[in-house]
């Protein structure tokens, strides 16, 4: 970088932090490499002839999906969503309640920089998706952290954590939580706790940003209400999106929530990006209306239950089960491995050598920590590359093991 350059950077680029994963898929698309390091979906499982029968819409739209569109977003698309995700809101989300955006982490980016001022706090869980912490980060976020077990975030915690912070003059905007099969932990929220988080929030009078990319991916288990369904009081923005469901490859994600922020990260996006490619946005559209996206989900769901069970049965055939601690997850794409007697960045650079990729736990931690602990995604490497990454990484560890008690 040039003298002049540096000397133009304004404070927020002398803060910010680059994504991780991000900045090492370099490695792990190396020939050869085994990767559980992305959360990426299996390619193998797209619905790409389904997903082009929906292609004829540019001929018969193609005057308006071509043309710039409206930031709300893709009305037929809205109204779709709207009629779909009313069994999980509890009501079918009005117009002005939906805004269609570029992924759901643009969801995150939008409400910080609707609430958000440099030096506010946000309360996530320990540990959070680093995608959006980051981002929040860059934006001047500081970070409340509530511990989880296997139920979630262990909101218990929260009220006393939160009048220590206003005693401190520390202004909490909104809370952030993953409630279904967690990124990276793979844990979810229980009922009970659900309803008490809600509760909390309304009471404290701060918003929640309510995660759920990964809702509709769930192996077994009943499925439990959203939090935007047990609030009344319009303290709930909840974030979905088709990366999981459809492709990630389609950038199209939405928020439902309150429409006076609605409008607000609305204009907000009017600067960002102006609007939401339209040509995705109408070919889910027509992906969706079709019905394609109801009877092909449960394919979907079913391919990455088998791959879970693939890790999970290398797991057991191949790890020193007494030295790493796990959640089976019930949905999603993620185990969090932590070995206490490992430190995960060793490991992670041996693993390297084996042509084995995962991402270490301490980016995933904003205040620090998670120097043990792992993340493994499961959805992308076959089974029989994850047999044999899992058998690498059991081997490095035992190594490392062996060193240590020598």
């Amino acid at each position: 970088m040039s003298d002049i350059v540096k000397s133009l950077l304004s404070t927020a680029a002398g803060r910010i932090k680059p994504s991780p994963i991000r900045e090492m898929f370099h490695l792990i698309r190396k020939p050869g490499m085994i990767s559980f390091a992305g959360g990426m979906p299996d390619p193998d499982i797209f619905p790409v002839e389904q997903f082009h029968l929906g292609a004829d819409i540019l001929l018969e739209e193609g005057r308006d999906v071509l043309q710039y569109g409206v930031t709300e977003g893709y009305a037929p698309l809205k109204d779709f969503l709207s009629r779909w995700t009313a069994p999980k809101m509890g009501k079918e989300p009005s117009m002005d309640e939906i805004l269609i955006t570029s992924g759901s982490s643009q969801v995150a980016d939008l409400m910080t920089r609707a609430l958000l001022d440099p030096g506010d706090w946000i309360v996530c869980e320990e540990t959070s998706f680093l995608g959006n912490t980051i981002n929040m980060y860059n934006q001047g976020a500081n970070f409340l952290t509530i511990p989880c077990d296997k139920d979630g975030m262990i909101v218990e915690q929260l009220p006393e954590k939160l009048s220590q912070a206003k005693s401190e003059g520390k202004k909490v905007k909104f809370i952030y939580t993953i409630p279904n099969f967690h990124n990276p932990l793979g844990c979810t929220m229980s009922l009970e706790r659900r309803q008490a988080l809600v509760k909390i929030a309304q009471e404290e009078g701060v918003m929640i940003l309510e995660d759920d990319p990964y809702g509709c991916v769930r192996f077994e288990g009943e499925d439990l209400p959203t939090l935007y369904s047990l609030d009344d009081l319009g303290v709930v923005m909840y974030a979905g999106s088709f990366s999981k469901i459809l492709a990630p490859g389609t950038r199209v994600g939405w928020a439902i929530g309150p429409k006076d922020l609605i409008r607000t990260m609305t204009v907000f996006k009017q600067g960002v990006d102006t609007c939401t490619s339209v040509v995705a946005q109408a070919l889910v559209y027509k992906y969706c209306q079709s019905g394609n996206l109801d009877a092909f989900l449960p394919k979907i769901v079913d391919h990455y239950r088998r791959k879970r069970d693939a890790m999970e049965d290398a797991f057991k055939k191949y790890l020193p089960l007494e030295e790493v601690e796990y959640v089976t997850p019930h949905g999603g794409f993620f185990y969090w491995v932590t070995t206490p007697n490992i430190l995960a960045e060793e490991l992670f650079k041996r693993a390297l050598e084996k042509k084995v990729a995962f991402v270490c736990g301490a980016p995933f931690f904003p205040n620090g920590g998670g120097e043990h602990s792992f993340r493994m995604c499961f959805t992308f490497a076959s089974p029989e590359d994850t047999d044999r990454g899992i058998k690498a990484l059991g081997e490095t560890m035992r190594e490392i093991l062996g060193e240590s008690k020598g």
